[in-house]
Formats: structure tokens, sequence, C-alpha cells
């Protein structure tokens, strides 16, 4: 009697019960911690708003209105907001596309504000208004590169904690938990060169970007060649 054949041998290339590749799973640490960065970079160097986390602009558009906070702040707020929508709309509207596409526009965009940035051709109040809005576009398009969030996190914490406290944790949650923590390391590198290296503060998403481009357009292994990949798509109703 013949002993069944054994399994066949993981592949950071095949994809798994969840959709994702191990490929793509990468991926989105990348992104999330880019994420991060450019929150974290927009927030120190550009003047105290997010490129990313609308919830937090929302937040400091009421405090605004009340007569709290920064001279000034409601404008990058509205800016911030007006640029994260078209992103996403842009990304809605490449959604037919390779999510390679996507990544290149999002890196191109992010490269533009991190060589403005590195040179010091931000000096008024208006360059800093463009800076954050070519940073808080990018941010718009990455949102919609995939159905996984990489630039809210909110709903991410609050699905892992409701699965914590049931003891229906899987396997999978382990990215998850990589994700979030991606985005406070992202944040934290951006912090740290914008201490140490102010005109490299923009560098770091740029960075991680360029890496998730290149896990995505990087040849794959024949067992994923071909497959549909549920990961990508646009989410429904994401908030």
């Amino acid at each position: 009697m013949h002993s069944p054949p054994p399994p066949p041998s993981p592949s950071s290339a095949a994809p798994r019960a969840d959709g994702l590749s191990r490929r793509g799973e990468w991926a989105l640490l990348l992104l999330s911690a880019a994420s991060g960065a450019a929150d974290a970079f927009v927030f120190l160097c550009v003047g105290q708003v997010f490129a990313g986390v609308m919830t937090g602009n929302l937040v400091l558009l009421g405090a605004s209105a009340a007569g709290a906070g920064e001279d000034g702040v409601a404008l990058r707020v509205v800016t911030a907001l007006a640029a994260y929508v078209c992103g996403a709309a842009a990304g809605a509207l490449m959604a037919g596309l390779p999510p390679g596409l996507t990544l290149l526009t999002e890196s191109v965009l992010l490269g533009v504000a991190a060589v403005l940035w590195g040179f010091g051709l931000v000096a008024s109040y208006g360059d800093r208004l463009g800076l954050l809005a070519l940073v808080s576009l990018a941010m718009g398009v990455q949102g919609r590169i995939r159905v996984t969030p990489t630039n809210y996190f909110t709903g991410t914490l609050t699905s892992l904690a409701g699965r914590t406290a049931a003891r229906e944790l899987t396997p999978g949650d382990v990215w998850v938990v990589g994700r979030l923590g991606a985005a406070v390391a992202g944040a934290g590198v951006a912090a740290l060169a914008e201490r140490w290296w102010s005109p490299g503060a923009a560098l770091g998403p740029v960075v991680l970007v360029a890496s998730a481009l290149v896990l995505e357009t990087a040849p794959r292994g024949g067992r994923d060649r071909g497959k549909p990949r549920p990961d990508r798509g646009n989410p429904a109703g994401a908030a």
C-alpha cells in the first residue's frame, strides 16, 4: 500500500487560503510602513495634519472650527482631504490596471515630493500646501490599490480585537499585527530621519512603496502564474 504523496512545499509566490500570496503579504507590510512614514513626515515637517489618516484630519477640522489648534490648520486639513479624495478617485479609475502601474503612480508622486523637500524647494506656505497635496494624493491612490487597508487601521484594529476576544484568531492574523507594527515602524523611521537628517525625511515612503512595486512586478513562480488574485480590487464601502 502506497503512502500518500507529501504536501507541496510552501512557495513565497503561491496563494494561500486567504487569497494573498506570501509576497503579497510582504507588499502589504511595506505599504503599511510607507503610510506610517508619509503621515509622520507630513505631520512633523509640513504642518501637524495627516496625509492618509482622514479620520484624524476631520477631528482636526472640527477642532479648528471651534477655535482650537494652530492658525491655518483648517486650510491644511482641507487641502489634505481634497487631495486624498482625488487620489482615491484616480485609484478607482485605475482599478482595471495591474497593481504595479498604480504603485508606480504612487511612487512617482512620493518621489516628486521627496525631491522638492530634499532640495529645499519648499520655501513658502503655498509650497508646503503643494507638498501636502502631493503626499495626500499618493495616499489616496494607495488606499485603492488593495481591498486590505494599508493607510487606515481603525477597522483593522477593531476586527483584530474582536477576533481576539472571541478566540477566533487565525494564523493570518500574524500578518495583521505585522501591518499595524509596520505603520508604527515607518512613522518612527521618518521621525528619526527628520531629527537627524531633515532633507531625507520624505525618502522613507518612496523607498517602501518602490520596494512593494518590485514585489508586485517581479516574475512569479509557475504555480502562481495566471491564478486570480482576490486581494486585488477596490474597497467597497471602506471607511
